[in-house]
């Protein structure tokens, strides 16, 4: 559904909880339609659409505060959200960092057009078309034997907030996606990949039969794996595992972490963290961006900023609530569901790229392992230390020699980030992007 401009209704439910006794209120309302596809040897599964809308009022009194939502947004239910949300925060402890933001501090620029919204919405029959050219395609490479299904779905939806405080904004955007994953080999020799394209706008989506095709080339090169050695070597990630350790970097530096003093970047502000080849960025306002926004959860500008320049910490992720636990100022990375207060959170992350390709990056490479699919959770935020589970291809003097599996790859971060470099191939594909990156003297073990 598309969601008629409910300022009013928002605004009206502010007065109601300010009258309650609030001494400040903000509210969310999100409403969005999705449709979506899936189907498995050419045969339909399911063919879903829903719509939805939901609200979120907070409530502060003095120091205390309590979030509600509903769906219901009959001027009865309504009331009864307000009476709920102030009965709730006049019973919860004291939060010394709650609060919206000073009027001073809100941005002005609600409407910067960052074209998240493609107006066109795909047929039921296109939706069915694209999943159908993508498993035709896997299906159609050489050595695939079966199919664990393909899907094609789009989305939109409209956001709008409102406070107390002065502020008043909303956006749209929209979603299209394709995804497929085959199987190759037979009996207990069967191998498993996949491959998808999600974008915001459908003109921007890789052709259905180039995401087959790579997901049935994915599977087959993965035949046949072996174990490799066990030692310190170095480790390849493809661009799409390079993108965790990125993640792993910005749950570190998320002020969450930091005011609770549970990150093993704690005590790192201003000091060398990463390569000093390497830059991150965080960037809310890259146009058609998979979490780009206006502005942030709380009303406030939310520019681009360097996460890490030239390997050095430059900042921390912050809402205002982490901000004054910290003493210091919002980054404008707040971000907000409809039943919880605002809490930090990137936008769309990308590692800068290096100046060699994939190819020079490994060719002095002698013994080593390529990752291209990673297990397990075995990441400790509070020490860095890093063990997971791996399988990939075996590099042997600086080319891909055979498939492996069953590997566990360990480190630490804090070294794992030192010896990281960058290859040239960074591609915006996913909210957080990183091009292939190589690790030396990981703990790889294997046979």
């Amino acid at each position: 559904m598309s969601l008629a401009d409910p300022r009013n209704l928002l605004s009206d439910l502010i007065v109601k909880a300010t009258k309650a006794g609030a001494d400040q209120a903000d509210a969310v309302a999100a409403a969005g339609t999705s449709v979506s596809h899936s189907q498995r040897l050419g045969k339909v599964e399911s063919l879903e659409r829903s719509e939805s809308h939901d609200l979120g009022l907070r409530v502060i009194i003095g120091k205390k505060q309590a979030v509600v939502s509903s769906n219901d947004w009959v001027p009865e239910a309504l009331d009864q959200l307000v009476e709920r949300a102030i009965a709730m925060a006049r019973a919860v402890p004291d939060d010394a960092y709650c609060g919206l933001a000073d009027p001073d501090q809100l941005t002005d620029r609600t409407d910067l057009d960052l074209d998240l919204f493609d107006p066109s919405e795909p047929s039921a029959e296109d939706l069915i078309e694209r999943a159908r050219a993508a498993e035709d395609a896997a299906l159609a490479v050489d050595g695939v034997t079966n199919s664990d299904g393909a899907s094609a779905e789009w989305s939109r939806w409209d956001i709008f907030l409102a406070a107390s405080n002065g502020f008043s904004g909303g956006y749209k955007g929209s979603r299209h996606g394709i995804g497929v994953s085959v199987l190759a080999g037979e009996g207990t020799g069967m191998e498993t990949d996949y491959d998808y394209s999600t974008t915001v706008h459908g003109s921007d989506l890789r052709a259905p039969e180039e995401i087959g095709r790579s997901a049935g080339e994915r599977a087959v090169a993965k035949l046949n794996p072996r174990k490799g050695a066990t030692k310190a070597l170095p480790v390849v990630f493809d661009p799409r595992m390079s993108p965790s350790l990125v993640r792993h970097l910005t749950s570190a530096i998320n002020g969450g972490s930091i005011a609770r003093g549970t990150s093993f970047l704690k005590d790192k502000m201003g000091q060398q963290v990463m390569n000093p080849a390497l830059t991150i960025m965080d960037d809310p306002h890259r146009r058609r961006g998979l979490a780009s926004k206006p502005f942030d959860a709380e009303g406030l500008a939310n520019a681009p900023m360097a996460l890490v320049q030239d390997g050095v910490l430059q900042t921390w992720i912050l809402d205002l609530h982490t901000a004054r636990q910290l003493n210091l100022q919002s980054t404008g990375r707040a971000a907000r569901g409809t039943s919880a207060p605002p809490s930090p959170s990137t936008t769309n992350v990308h590692l800068q790229p290096g100046s060699v390709s994939p190819k020079e990056l490994m060719s002095d490479i002698a013994s080593g392992l390529y990752v291209t699919s990673l297990m397990g959770m075995g990441v400790n935020g509070v020490t860095g230390d890093y063990s997971r589970g791996a399988s990939g291809f075996w590099i042997e003097n600086g080319e891909i020699a055979f498939p492996v599996n069953e590997m566990t790859i360990a480190g630490n971060l804090k070294d794992m980030f030192m010896q990281m470099t960058a290859a040239d191939d960074l591609e915006f594909l996913h909210a957080t992007n990183a091009p292939t990156v190589r690790i030396d003297g990981m703990t790889i073990a294997g046979q």
